[in-house]
């Protein structure tokens, strides 16, 4: 079990990887407004999704303790983002707020993961 968990550790790094790059990879073009949502964020964001969600159970099922409560603002937060990137995913350009707004959320969930034990 220990192996399937690390394997999907690493595809969750994966997933928070491809969000976040695809972010920073557009971050020059949210200074001149003509950001958009590359479909590696929204991959990365869905991959975060199911990796997680599979994370989650496989702990409960080797009888390892889930913070629940941890667990469930993590969640909240990527649905956010995800509600954002999947609506706004078709639209040439997104305006700098929005897009901002995913790039924070993207790394309050990072720490979120990192500093709460």
């Amino acid at each position: 079990m220990d192996v399937l968990i690390s394997v999907f550790v690493g595809l969750h790094i994966i997933g928070i990887a491809s969000l976040l790059g695809g972010f920073l990879t557009q971050m020059k073009a949210m200074s001149a407004g003509t950001a958009r949502f590359v479909p590696a964020m929204l991959h990365g964001a869905l991959t975060m999704l199911v990796t997680g969600v599979l994370l989650v159970g496989f702990r409960e099922m080797d009888g390892g303790h889930v913070n629940n409560i941890k667990i469930g603002v993590k969640l909240a937060v990527l649905f956010v983002i995800l509600a954002l990137v999947y609506v706004k995913r078709d639209e040439e350009h997104v305006e700098k707020a929005l897009f901002g707004a995913v790039g924070a959320l993207t790394v309050i969930n990072i720490f979120i993961a990192v500093l709460w034990h």
